[in-house]
């Protein structure tokens, strides 16, 4: 009898795995993620435009307004993909969002300081970086189980996160090297865009959303559901995610300034950080995913708050290398694996299906806020306070987001018990 119960278990366990298997192949996956990679590259490449325009006598102030532009670009990218997702499949809205990415840096390529052009440049770029980042994790999503979405957002994040990191280091390396103009560079990640467009149209047209979640927000939907999502547990990632944006896009956008006058290059900063990231969410995807959120991201949290701590030794004469690899190193595991957990956790909490793409819509929203909100503010302090204080006020933001992680689960817990 023992032996037969165990043959029995031996084939469920070995069915449940192909079932597994099975339920985990999303057909055409690679197009979506080549084109995420190559979409990215046109964040990354945001976090030139300090030096772009520092080369023509700007300051970090240019840089932070043309990041307002992009910014309000987002607000408008958002919607626009949140009302006409039961229109246009979720994956074409991404690959209009490239194409919008493409054309704002052909602007950029252009401009030589926060004038009418690059705005439009900036706005174009924020454009198509919001309809972007909503649908392409939106498309994945609806062809997938609640229970493998974590770990295909992991994924899809490893892809996202190679082409934000490679941009950045690839031209600085460039700019060094071969001594070719950023505008060269811009209009390159436009090229890199105009072929990201493409493989996201070629996944829409392979794979088709699962019938159980294929049902989406449509309309104003999205907006009318803030309020459901602000009473329960996911408010608490979609506040969280502006916290970890702004920490995230303040340490990048002024990279250069932080190691400017140390022998330090930026272009480190951000190979160590894009491998730790691609590195980390690959082969760590599924065993991350099977830990309980409410230990893996106070955890995470704490990791990567300690590396923008350490980046305050980045000045410190021969320890400054060490201390920026470690920082970059540190971060890219805490904010690389922690943000795709938190953005799984805003959809999951949802509970109600109507609202999972609702969820989606209100993280990205407020990802937008901190990622090219910030660097306005961060500009300000830099230009007024120096480096330091960036960073210091970085570390802060990252402190906060774990008290949210922290004050979460103790909400989750009370509601659990009913409390």
């Amino acid at each position: 009898m023992w032996l037969l119960s165990s043959r029995r278990g031996v084939r469920l366990s070995v069915t449940q795995t192909s079932v597994e298997a099975e339920r985990r192949d999303v057909p055409g996956v690679m197009a979506l993620f080549l084109g995420a990679l190559l979409t990215a590259t046109g964040y990354g490449a945001t976090f030139l435009l300090d030096r772009h325009f520092g080369q023509f006598g700007g300051t970090e102030i240019d840089t932070g307004t043309v990041l307002m532009a992009a910014m309000f670009g987002t607000f408008v990218g958002v919607p626009l993909v949140g009302w006409n997702i039961g229109r246009i499949e979720a994956a074409r809205c991404s690959g209009l969002g490239a194409l919008s990415i493409a054309l704002g840096f052909l602007l950029l390529a252009f401009s030589q300081e926060a004038s009418v052009l690059s705005m439009i440049g900036g706005f174009a770029v924020g454009l198509g970086w919001g309809a972007f980042y909503l649908a392409a994790p939106m498309a994945l999503s609806q062809r997938v189980t609640d229970d493998d979405r974590a770990y295909w957002f992991i994924r899809f994040a490893a892809f996202q996160m190679a082409g934000i990191g490679i941009s950045p280091f690839l031209a600085e390396l460039a700019l060094s090297v071969s001594g070719v103009s950023t505008g060269m560079v811009f209009a390159s990640v436009a090229a890199c865009c105009l072929l990201a467009g493409y493989f996201q149209f070629r996944f829409a047209s392979i794979a088709q959303p699962l019938s159980a979640v294929a049902a989406s927000t449509s309309g104003v939907a999205w907006t009318s559901a803030l309020g459901p999502l602000l009473a329960g547990p996911s408010r608490f990632p979609i506040m969280m995610v502006a916290l970890g944006a702004a920490a995230f896009g303040g340490v990048m956008t002024f990279q250069h300034a932080v190691v400017e006058g140390t022998g330090l290059s930026a272009a480190t900063y951000f190979a160590v950080y894009s491998v730790t990231v691609v590195i980390a969410r690959w082969f760590f995807a599924a065993p991350v995913s099977r830990i309980p959120p409410r230990r893996a991201v106070p955890a995470l949290l704490v990791i990567m708050t300690a590396g923008l701590a350490v980046l305050l030794g980045a000045s410190a004469g021969s320890f400054g290398l060490v201390a920026q690899v470690v920082s970059a190193a540190l971060f890219g595991i805490g904010y690389g694996l922690v943000y795709p957990l938190i953005q799984a956790q805003a959809v999951n909490d949802a509970g109600d299906p109507a609202l999972k793409d609702a969820a989606l819509t209100w993280f990205v929203m407020s990802y937008f806020v901190g990622i090219f909100g910030f660097p306005l503010l961060g500009g300000a302090i830099t230009v007024a306070f120096g480096t330091q204080a960036l960073i210091l006020t970085l570390t802060a933001i990252g402190a906060l987001e774990l008290v949210l992680a922290l004050i979460r689960n103790q909400a989750v817990r009370r509601r659990a018990a009913g409390v």
